[in-house]
């Protein structure tokens, strides 16, 4: 779990956008660990909100992640 987050917070730094779909991070975390399943990849990228280290962005249609502190978000 924990190498799963450490590569979603690398891809959530790295990336040229600043939100994403879960889509993306999905591509990103298989590319460096293809056996990495949807659910896993999803409950690491929850974890990663709940501690406070990406944020929820919702755009009506869909939600989206983002790295906190990073572009425009609902809280600043």
């Amino acid at each position: 779990m924990e190498e799963l987050k450490k590569i979603i917070l690398e891809f959530a730094e790295t990336s040229k956008k600043t939100k994403f779909y879960f889509k993306d991070l999905e591509k990103a975390v298989q590319a460096k660990m293809p056996d990495a399943k949807s659910r896993e990849i999803k409950k690491a990228a929850t974890e990663l909100v709940n501690e406070g280290k990406l944020i929820y962005f919702s755009t009506g249609s869909t939600t989206m992640y983002g790295l906190k502190g990073r572009g425009i978000t609902e809280d600043q």
